[in-house]
């Protein structure tokens, strides 16, 4: 997932006045010295209010106190203000240097400070990072109205964009960019409509806020504790010991098993327990749906009032128009055309898994929480394949070194280079300097590989800086993931696990690799249905026959993965196919349906709009739930996705395509990767996305390539 966090245009804002008060009367001037003489102080120790001395302007993390976020942001806040009243009343004509290029070199302190806040509260989260970010919520909003709902910048806007056919192509792409965030904001709506507006946005702000942090609050609450060992039978006695450090951190007797993001929990495979699987599925199924359910009803009915006042007749489909996809109809359409292929697979799959149940004595139908433990037992069955057996040989630094990094060198001829260094949020994380085959430097990348309190979950990309040739940046970029952290004893991972850190790092590449001249349209800054194609295209490196016989190895012996291993689990892997896919099309159809709602739908039962949805578009099927239920479907009520969880399957046609485009032309190998790169990579929003697209294939994608890679066709 790329995850967006709060950037120069989005944050608080107070007008500064050309008047300044009076000043305070005689008594009080001495306390006034003394609180001006503190600030000075504060500032003068507050890290944030300069640029970086470190390397690309990487954050001093270890000299960031929590007490420097308010001032930053204060004086970024008053500093970008200045900026942008110097734009609105230049006396000049609109231009593109005093109008577009002046919005886009604006707002420096506000965007270094908006960059590390949000991105450390998604990765060590606490009471204070919570506190404060509900304070911003409302404030980040208000700011971010009074810049694009202001009449006299928009018209500014609004003449560069009437000229635009005078400028280059790259300058054009950036004027069409504003003129389009202005017109999407509400820049053309009457001042009646643009108080509501400004109403809507502060709520949904508030909100949104107020879901996250919910969520993050049912990571700590929303835990089974198990005191009979004997009821963890199934799991490896490393996997006991890490829930029993789990308990003992947490101030807990016995065992604690915490959740993941995602309904499926990766604990269900392994527990024989069928009363304890049952306790911890319904644990998560169920999770933040009193403290989440009515929020996500009413930023829904918002979100489409808000669609309303902009001329659309839903939050979908305003949402939609300035992506790939266009409309919720094209959306609907891949879905709905995917969704029986998918559970006809499904049903194969469950009907294998029922008699598995049976033939072990089982007298229950399959029920959610049975389905990963005998799926389990089907795929030894069907390929002798135990998920024991495959985890000794994905030792976590192995499958970084070997495997990850071994593949972008052959690939794009990079190198990424341990930078023990440099400062870092937390001990777990590891830096890297990444270097060019010409070993020029390129930039810096973190990884956060594990779970903990205080962490969203899932796993994410994202930017403390972002690269631009305008203002000379190299990007500084980040990965996050939750691999469960060991009590001691090296990281053995799931297999699932390594294709998660291969697709992350797709999206790191696209970062890292970018050459563009302006900010707001480098990088990961494309359409959600299309941020996630070099990602998923990333992902199918880690089973490149030459890359993984590199990096699985017995983390013990050093012995290369059996052949008849590697070939189970890339037999086994399409085993499953139909459970997955079936998931993810529940999840993206209840976020486009959430969204489709009108105004003035009134829900009262979250769960039964949910039932009402899947059996609508035929995927009621008990056994499989949503990969994320709506009360902590952080994509469509927090994580700036909603109405765009589809973007997942969208991107997959591009990623299948072009892997296969790849494969075609010799797969893992440096005209592959400079070809890709060059054509995609680098260009980040600076282009027509389909254009890049066709210019490194050819040709637009079909789905072919994506049936065959999902295992839906032979």
């Amino acid at each position: 997932m790329r995850k967006s966090v709060i950037t120069t245009a989005v944050a608080t804002a107070l007008l500064l006045s050309a008047c300044s008060d009076q000043p305070a009367a005689n008594t009080n001037e001495a306390k006034n010295a003394v609180a001006t003489q503190t600030a000075t102080k504060a500032e003068a120790t507050n890290v944030l209010l300069s640029k970086s001395s470190l390397q690309d302007q990487t954050p001093q993390f270890n000299l960031i106190n929590m007490a420097d976020y308010a001032p930053a942001f204060e004086q970024g806040m008053k500093a970008h203000d200045v900026e942008i009243a110097a734009i609105i009343n230049n006396k000049q004509a609109a231009s593109f240097d005093n109008t577009i290029l002046a919005m886009e070199t604006s707002g420096e302190l506000l965007t270094r400070v908006s960059r590390i806040f949000f991105n450390l509260a998604g990765l060590i989260s606490n009471d204070d990072f919570q506190k404060t970010e509900a304070d911003l919520a409302p404030k980040l909003a208000a700011h971010r109205d009074n810049i694009y709902l202001d009449p006299t910048l928009f018209a500014r806007v609004e003449a560069v964009y009437q000229q635009k056919s005078n400028l280059n192509a790259e300058d054009q792409r950036l004027v069409e960019y504003y003129y389009e965030q202005f017109v999407r904001a509400g820049a053309k709506l009457s001042a009646e409509d643009k108080a509501k507006m400004r109403d809507f946005n502060a709520e949904l702000a508030t909100l949104a806020t107020d879901f996250s942090q919910n969520s993050l609050k049912s990571f700590k609450d929303d835990v089974i504790v198990v005191t009979d060992k004997a009821q963890l039978v199934g799991l490896s006695d490393s996997e006991i010991a890490t829930l029993a450090a789990a308990a003992k951190a947490a101030g807990k007797e016995g065992y604690l098993i915490t959740l993941v993001n995602t309904t499926r929990q990766p604990v269900l495979a392994s527990l024989d327990n069928r009363e304890l699987r049952q306790k911890v599925w319904q644990t998560s199924a169920h999770r933040s749906v009193a403290s989440n359910g009515p929020l996500i009803v009413k930023m829904a009915q918002i979100r489409a009032k808000k669609a309303n006042l902009l001329g659309f007749d839903t939050w979908a489909s305003y949402a939609v128009a300035d992506q790939m996809a266009k409309t919720p109809a094209a959306v609907y359409e891949i879905l709905d055309d995917l969704a029986p292929k998918a559970l006809a697979r499904a049903k194969v799959e469950a009907a294998d898994i029922q008699a598995e149940i049976k033939k072990a004595g089982g007298d229950f139908e399959l029920q959610p929480w049975d389905w990963a433990y005998y799926a389990n037992k089907v795929r030894q069955e069907k390929y002798s394949l135990d998920e024991s057996t495959i985890k000794p040989y994905f030792e976590f630094n192995t499958v970084l070194q070997d495997g990850l990094f071994f593949a972008m060198h052959k690939l794009y001829g990079i190198t990424l280079k341990a930078r023990t260094d440099l400062p870092v949020w937390h001990s777990d994380v590891l830096a890297f300097e990444v270097f060019d085959k010409d070993n020029s430097s390129i930039g810096l990348f973190y990884l956060d590989p594990y779970a903990r309190e205080g962490k969203g979950g899932g796993a994410w990309m994202d930017e403390f800086v972002t690269q631009s040739g305008l203002l000379g940046t190299k990007p500084v970029v980040y990965n996050a993931l939750n691999i469960p952290k060991p009590a001691d004893g090296p990281t053995l991972m799931t297999f699932d696990e390594v294709t998660t850190l291969f697709h992350e790092f797709g999206h790191a590449v696209h970062g890292l690799f970018s050459q563009v001249k302006y900010p707001s349209v480098a990088g990961t800054s494309t359409a959600r249905d299309f941020v996630e194609f070099p990602s998923q295209v990333n992902e199918d490196w880690n089973i490149d026959p030459v890359v993984i016989a590199n990096y699985a190895k017995h983390y013990q012996t050093g012995e290369p993965i059996p052949k008849a291993l590697l070939d189970k689990i890339l037999a086994a892997n399409k085993f499953g196919q139909g459970f997955d896919t079936v998931e993810y099309l529940s999840a993206a159809l209840l976020d486009m349906e959430w969204h489709s709602i009108s105004a003035d739908t009134q829900i009262s039962d979250v769960e039964q709009f949910e039932h009402q949805v899947l059996a609508k578009h035929g995927l009621d099927f008990a056994p499989i739930p949503p990969r994320y239920k709506s009360s902590y479907f952080s994509h469509a009520f927090s994580g700036g996705y909603s109405a765009g969880y589809y973007a997942y399957l969208w991107t997959e046609v591009f990623a299948a395509d072009a892997f296969a485009y790849m494969s075609e032309q010799g797969g893992l190998k440096t005209d592959n990767g400079d070809k890709f790169r060059q054509e995609v990579l680098s260009k980040g929003n600076s282009e027509d996305l389909m254009q890049d697209y066709i210019h490194f294939t050819g040709k637009k994608p079909t789905t072919e390539a994506l049936l065959k890679r999902r295992g839906l066709v032979d």
